[in-house]
């Protein structure tokens, strides 16, 4: 009898399991805004490579640690790439030799042909965003893209542009103005993994022209679902997501970020993790900023339905910046400031709230009085934190 009630729970185990296996393969299905893994693999400290640490230990819950849905592509033998995630379908191969205006780059889109297809379009930078590859490191030419399948080229220095002057135009027109109060539009760097916004109304040198790799397919991708659950969190029910609806109410560094997340126990789950950098991109709001040239959309670039303590916040994520392994990739929500040699102060927005860069993980603000980098990037160290954790049709 004993055997036979114990052979029933193991059934019913068995049952239940495959039910929720079940319902999570169904939710997955239905995805219409899937976030793609980023392909870090690897485990870093606040200064360089390291084993990945156990659970409790120092900078446990990074990236590499949580592996997400994993990138698939189809080669389609046309001219095209098929993203078997998202149902993107890319173009292969940009016109490398005719780097263009952002206006230029709209109207190639609208004009391009390809594989049959009359349809495509200049990415949006979330769609974009969702072919990156954080294996990337540009002290060793390696792109930030899956080589195998897209093909990738480095500028030609005759041409007066850097090789690392590998910027890719979206769609995404600036709320605000940057550097200098130009108009500008939001672009990926495939050869040093970041976003900025870029000038749109520069059309003379080098770097008034970029690339474009056009896309087709999947209307619905980077458009949010949300929901507020009325218990502190925020259902994204396109991406299968569930986010704190508050941050975390103080700066800290990235250590702590991660320590952060891997102790919280919130609303009844214990699961949280930080997000890495295209589970926190997800959820910028493109046609908002602090510097909006709209007053009505003069605030973070996010959904009002989230909580921030301050407006001008940056976010850390769990993922290390491949060009610099003593450095995270970060989120703006706030503007993406830089020193101004005239106000002495950092109150320039450089590369507009959404902008993805990086921090070092540890460190002291005051020692980098004027920024780091070619546009004296604000340097924060102490960023804030918005966990994150996978639900299902059967978790909730």
């Amino acid at each position: 009898m004993m055997e036979a009630n114990q052979y029933s729970r193991t059934a019913l185990f068995i049952t239940v399991v495959g039910v929720v296996l079940l319902a999570f393969q169904f939710c997955q299905a239905d995805l219409t805004y899937k976030i793609v893994d980023t392909g870090q693999s690897e485990c870093y400290n606040n200064k360089g490579l390291i084993a990945c640490p156990r659970p409790g230990e120092a900078f446990y819950g990074q990236d590499a640690q949580y592996q997400g849905i994993q990138p698939a592509y189809r080669d389609n033998r046309d001219g095209t790439v098929t993203d078997l995630n998202t149902g993107l379908i890319w173009q292969k191969t940009p016109d490398f030799d005719n780097l263009v205006t952002w206006y230029d780059a709209v109207d190639y889109a609208d004009d391009l042909e390809l594989a049959g297809y009359n349809d495509w379009r200049l990415p949006t930078i979330k769609e974009l965003y969702s072919i990156t590859d954080f294996g990337g490191n540009q002290h060793t030419k390696t792109p930030y893209l899956n080589t195998k399948y897209f093909d990738f080229e480095y500028p030609n220095p005759s041409t007066g542009l850097r090789f690392i002057d590998a910027q890719y135009w979206s769609n995404n027109f600036y709320a605000g103005r940057t550097m200098n109060g130009d108009l500008s539009a939001f672009g990926f760097n495939f050869a040093d993994g970041r976003i900025k916004s870029y000038p749109a109304n520069v059309t003379r040198g080098p770097l008034a022209r970029r690339y474009v790799r056009c896309v087709r397919g999947n209307p619905d991708y980077g458009k949010n679902k949300f929901l507020d659950n009325g218990n502190g969190t925020i259902t994204d029910s396109a991406t299968g997501l569930m986010w704190q609806k508050k941050d975390n109410g103080t700066a800290m560094n990235w250590r702590q970020a991660l320590s952060y997340a891997e102790k919280l126990d919130y609303t009844g789950h214990d699961d949280w993790r930080l997000p890495n950098a295209k589970e926190l991109q997800s959820i910028v709001d493109y046609t908002r900023s602090p510097g909006a040239t709209k007053p009505n959309m003069r605030t973070a670039a996010i959904d009002p339905i989230f909580n921030l303590t301050e407006t001008e916040s940056w976010f850390w994520t769990s993922t290390t910046h491949g060009d610099h392994k003593s450095h995270a990739v970060y989120i703006c929500f706030g503007r993406a400031l830089a020193y101004d040699f005239r106000s002495g102060e950092f109150t320039k927005d450089a590369h507009g709230a959404g902008a993805q860069r990086s921090d070092p993980k540890a460190g002291n603000p005051i020692n980098y009085p004027r920024g780091l980098g070619p546009q004296r990037d604000q340097i924060r160290i102490y960023n804030y934190v918005r966990c994150v954790r996978d639900v299902s049709s059967a978790a909730g």
